[in-house]
């Protein structure tokens, strides 16, 4: 009799998952809205149609990736980004990428001489060492075509965790001021602007050079040059100053660094918007745990991220945008002391047990978007709202053992403003002239 009473138990609680599940495939297919292609060029006609209030009244879009090596994401990211700049007069391209890159990739965009190859060195994150993305860039170079310099798209670099170049550039200014400075200082931001951040330990060197930055700073501020002369040098100081702190931190309580780097991205983003962008709109390009609007990593951890500073200061005005996917192949880099470490590329066959992706590949479209407000009024299941499972692939690529590792708990509805699904990846294209 209780073996009888089990088996009904365990099919009336599979029968009523499946109804549950079936109630939250039907509501996420009458409101996804198609995103036809992953096609760069393509319009997005259906999602020009469907445009959700929050989306289309928002002036600052952080747009994320649920991994760094994805060219669907890239590309897709590449299209939304064309949108806006045709239909919201955006010009502002941020990225999870160095001050350093700005100078040349800008010049090149503006009209400069060089190739696809000489400016896809400028970037220093080299995940952004692909076709998909230099392909990005030469379109906003021909889009730059013919327009006065204040209508041009411009391109910026919000991270801290390089400092290398960032004196020469304080140098120059120096001398082309001529600014008695003195000189023991400009070899302190020699030293650090060379040095490199060892992840292995912590070195209190750097912690030493932070009051001799600052005195240079004040040096620089003292002299008599025109306000508005000091902006660029200012800038780069602080970027060194910040890069100096950020690998101060490397190794102190954890997450320390971690919320020092994105505070600073904040900070960057910030001060790019307000004295760069011409309408007080921008587009970030950078992961899903660095644009999401609420903390890194699993729910509850509360730790304080790029997004959720960004939401926190600009309320609706930033709208936050992030990725998922099924299946598709992928790279994962692979630590191996006999054969040396490299990169390999790993196939996933089907969408992992209790994530999110498992639902969402039942959806009847490839590719598409989800306007997660929209969701929680319309979904009486709260599927999107209820904590679940999704992959976590950082700047090492994929990692499948052990699984448990990059597999975190997220509620999306905290997490984005909007979701776009991809139900097949690929890897990116790094032969840049093929």
């Amino acid at each position: 009799m209780k073996k009888k009473y089990l088996i009904l138990v365990l099919l009336f609680s599979l029968f009523n998952v499946n109804g549950q599940n079936n109630k939250t495939v039907k509501c996420i297919n009458e409101n996804a809205i198609e995103i036809e292609n992953a096609n760069p060029d393509s319009e997005l006609t259906v999602f020009k149609d469907n445009t959700p209030n929050k989306f289309a009244n928002a002036k600052i879009f952080g747009f994320g990736e649920a991994s760094h090596n994805t060219k669907e994401f890239f590309d897709i990211k590449a299209k939304f980004f064309k949108h806006l700049v045709k239909t919201q007069g955006l010009k502002t391209f941020i990225m999870e990428e160095s001050y350093q890159a700005e100078s040349g990739i800008n010049e090149w965009i503006s009209g400069g001489k060089g190739d696809i190859k000489t400016i896809a060195k400028n970037f220093n994150i080299g995940f952004w060492y692909t076709k998909e993305i230099v392909n990005l860039l030469r379109w906003m170079r021909n889009y730059n075509l013919n327009k006065a310099k204040e209508n041009q798209i411009r391109f910026y670099g919000m991270d801290i965790q390089i400092g290398k170049n960032i004196s020469q550039e304080i140098r120059e200014f120096v001398n082309t001021h001529k600014i008695t400075i003195d000189e023991k200082l400009l070899m302190i931001a020699d030293s650090c602007s060379i040095k490199k951040i060892d992840y292995s330990k912590s070195d209190i060197w750097w912690q030493i050079q932070l009051p001799k930055l600052n005195k240079l700073k004040k040096q620089i501020l003292n002299s008599q040059i025109k306000d508005e002369d000091y902006k660029p040098v200012i800038r780069s100081l602080d970027y060194l100053i910040n890069y100096t702190q950020y690998a101060s931190k490397i190794k102190t309580k954890y997450p320390e660094n971690t919320e020092f780097r994105d505070l600073q991205m904040f900070e960057n983003v910030k001060w790019i918007v307000e004295n760069e962008s011409k309408n007080g709109k921008a587009f970030i390009w950078a992961h899903n745990e660095h644009i999401n609007k609420k903390e890194m990593y699993y729910t509850g951890s509360d730790i304080i991220n790029l997004g959720r500073h960004l939401k926190d200061h600009y309320k609706d005005n930033y709208y936050s945008v992030g990725f998922d996917f099924g299946i598709g192949n992928i790279n994962g880099f692979i630590i191996d002391k006999k054969k040396g470490n490299h990169w390999k590329t790993y196939n996933i066959e089907k969408p992992f047990k209790r994530t999110y992706a498992k639902t969402l590949m039942s959806i009847n479209k490839d590719i598409y978007f989800i306007d997660l407000q929209k969701a929680i009024e319309s979904d009486s299941s709260n599927f999107f709202s209820e904590k679940n499972k999704h992959l976590l692939i950082g700047g090492g690529g994929y990692k499948p053992k052990p699984l448990h590792k990059i597999m975190i708990s997220k509620i999306y509805t905290e997490t984005y403003d909007g979701l776009i699904f991809v139900k097949e990846i690929s890897k990116p294209e790094n032969i840049l002239d093929k």
